[in-house]
Formats: structure tokens, C-alpha cells, sequence
């Protein structure tokens, strides 16, 4: 199973343009840990199982499969999904950045406040 998995990975991430360095970031482990996954090395892959497959847009089926299918890899190269998801990170990115802002704005008032009275 782990020597499947790990074939699968490392299509998967050949399929996405990544390298291991960037896979591995996704799920905020080390490359060398990937490294192990992807070589069937390791079953650190089954702690990961969730965000594995979010990261490479598989369900969980998809990902323990002996074959993978030429339907996954167009699914998977399709431009319009992968700049959705791309997209769909940096707003999350710019969001988070303008809830610190308002938190910040907020002790701001806060402290303006507290100067009045």
C-alpha cells in the first residue's frame, strides 16, 4: 500500500508542476519527509490522507488506487481548476491579512477610547 501511495504522489505532484519542496509545504512537513512518502518509505502519508488529497484535488479512493486514470490527470491539468485553487490561496492569504488589520484597528479604537473618558 505505502509503495502505491507513494507512486501515486509523486504522479500526482509531477501532474501539478510541483516539486517535492512545494508538496511538502502544503501539508507543513519536511521535503525529506515527503521524500519518504513518495519513495513507499514511509506511512506518514496516512496522517496526511486528508490534506493529500485537498492538496492534489483526489479523493481518498483516488488516492490508494493501483492505476490512476487518464480522466484524473485532465482533471487535474485542467487550467481553470488549478488558477481556481491557486486563487482560491491567495485570497485566503489577502483575507487573513485584513482580519489582523481590523483586529489591530480595533485596539487601536480601543485605546483612543479609553483616552477620552
Amino acid at each position: 500500500m505505502n509503495k502505491t501511495v507513494g507512486n501515486n504522489l509523486k504522479k500526482l505532484r509531477n501532474a501539478k508542476n510541483m516539486s517535492q519542496e512545494q508538496a511538502a509545504d502544503f501539508l507543513n512537513i519536511s521535503q525529506s519527509a515527503y521524500a519518504r512518502m513518495e519513495r513507499g518509505e514511509s506511512t506518514s502519508w496516512t496522517i496526511h490522507f486528508n490534506k493529500i488529497c485537498e492538496v492534489f484535488g483526489v479523493t481518498p479512493e483516488e488516492l490508494v488506487k493501483k492505476e490512476l486514470g487518464t480522466e484524473m490527470f485532465q482533471k487535474l491539468t485542467d487550467t481553470e481548476r488549478l488558477t481556481e485553487i491557486a486563487m482560491g490561496s491567495v485570497y485566503r492569504k489577502i483575507i487573513r491579512r485584513y482580519e489582523l488589520e481590523i483586529e489591530d484597528l480595533k485596539t487601536i479604537i480601543k485605546n483612543l477610547n479609553k483616552g477620552k473618558n
